[in-house]
């Protein structure tokens, strides 16, 4: 009989949040995989409890390797059970790829729920919660980071974004500009802990607050695009927002009905406009040519 995966979240920040299963889940274990198993042992030292089991390290730069080493063990009937340096495996975090090769072998997965990031900040924004998405974190390039943000320009749900430090400015900035510098969101930092923060306000002064410098854990909570108004947009517009979503990977005639669901217009509309705007670029290059 195959073993058990476990993954467990962790404490966010205060140590007291870690859920009660843990405890007993890490003394349990044939294995421990986690992503510093030095923060591991001190949180093991902090609930009172010595693992088990063999500790391995599982973090970003070992996880291809290590996780058909951990897939054996769990075929042999092992009890695995992994943690990450706080929240929830695969968040963000190391535990996709072992999930993955866990149901592709047909091994039994379960979780001992805990603290999240994402569901706190969400919680403490202030900003709507009945419909939200997350995004993680965003390309470190300017000019990548721009360009995923211009595909979450028409976003209806709010978005939480993970974000460090000595990025959180022009991130900030980026998201005013793509997203208007009025849109409302919020910045939570050190969540759970001592110094713990949440700065509520409009994308433009959150890029203004944050130059005088951000340290700690940073989530940000960013309200989605208000309800557009069909008679508001033009033909033009409509068409760049197709243009938007086929750029980011979606077909024309998917992108065509995202946008018509997002706006209000009729796909008939949204579908006349992309095809007026292609035979006006056609048009355009024929010009050219005639005049080189």
């Amino acid at each position: 009989m195959t073993g058990l995966l476990i993954l467990a979240g962790t404490p966010i920040g205060d140590v007291g949040d870690a859920p009660p299963r843990l405890a007993a889940e890490l003394a349990a274990a044939d294995v421990v995989a986690a992503e510093d198993t030095r923060r591991m042992w001190r949180l093991a030292n902090a609930l009172g409890v010595a693992p088990g089991g063999r500790v391995v390290s599982y973090f970003e730069g070992n996880e291809v390797g290590r996780t058909p080493e951990l897939v054996e063990a769990l075929l042999g009937g092992a009890r695995v059970l992994l943690v990450t340096d706080a929240g929830m495996p695969s968040v963000s975090d190391p535990g996709y790829r072992l999930v993955a090769a866990a149901v592709e072998r047909g091994i039994r997965i379960t979780a001992v729920p805990g603290p999240s990031a994402v569901l706190t900040a969400l919680a403490l924004s202030g900003l709507p919660v009945d419909r939200f998405c997350f995004e993680g974190f965003l390309p470190r390039k300017g000019g990548e980071r721009s360009s995923r943000l211009r595909e979450l320009a028409a976003e209806p749900r709010t978005m939480v974004f993970f974000e460090s430090p000595h990025r959180i400015e022009d991130s900030l900035a980026a998201m005013a500009e793509a997203f208007g510098a009025a849109r409302p969101a919020a910045v939570c930092r050190e969540l759970t802990k001592t110094y713990e923060e949440v700065k509520r306000g409009p994308l433009a002064e959150l890029a203004a607050w944050a130059a005088d410098g951000v340290r700690g854990e940073i989530t940000v909570v960013v309200q989605g695009a208000p309800p557009a108004d069909p008679g508001a947009l033009d033909p033009a517009e409509l068409a760049r927002r197709v243009a938007v979503r086929e750029d980011a990977g979606e077909r024309r005639k998917e992108a065509i009905a995202a946008v018509a669901a997002d706006t209000g217009v009729p796909k008939r509309e949204v579908f006349d406009a992309v095809v007026a705007a292609k035979n006006e670029a056609k048009a355009g290059a024929g010009a050219a040519k005639v005049v080189e």
